[in-house]
C-alpha cells in the first residue's frame, strides 16, 4: 500500500511559522495562527496514530506544533507588554513620543 502525506501536514508548519513571526502583530494573529495550528496537528497526529503505515509527513506535524506553541507562547508575552503599556501610560502618551519620554523619565526617577 503507498504511504500518502497526512492532511494539513504542510499547513501546520507554515501557521506554526507565521505564529511567530506575527507576534509582534499585537499579539493576536500569532494567537490565532498558533492555536489553529495546534488544533490541525491534533487531528493529524491522530490520524497518525490510527494508521501509521498509511501516513508521512508527520514530523513537519510535530515541528509546526512545537512552533505554534513557541508562536502563542510570544504571542501572549507580547500582547501582556502591549496591555500594560496601556494602562501604565495611557493610549495618548504612547501616540505622542515626547510626551512618553517625558513618562518613562518620571518613571525611573530622573
Amino acid at each position: 500500500m503507498e504511504q500518502q502525506k497526512l492532511p494539513n501536514s504542510t499547513l501546520i508548519l507554515v501557521f506554526g511559522i507565521l505564529s511567530i513571526v506575527t507576534c509582534c502583530c499585537y499579539g493576536l494573529i500569532g494567537i490565532i495562527l498558533g492555536i489553529i495550528a495546534v488544533v490541525l496537528a491534533k487531528k493529524a497526529t491522530q490520524l497518525y496514530i490510527e494508521n501509521p503505515e498509511l501516513y508521512t509527513g508527520i514530523q513537519n506535524v510535530k515541528t509546526g506544533k512545537i512552533l505554534a506553541i513557541i508562536g502563542i507562547a510570544l504571542s501572549v508575552i507580547y500582547l501582556l507588554i502591549v496591555v500594560w503599556a496601556i494602562t501604565a501610560f495611557g493610549w495618548d502618551t504612547l501616540q505622542n513620543q515626547e510626551l512618553l519620554q517625558e513618562r518613562i523619565q518620571e518613571m525611573m526617577g530622573q
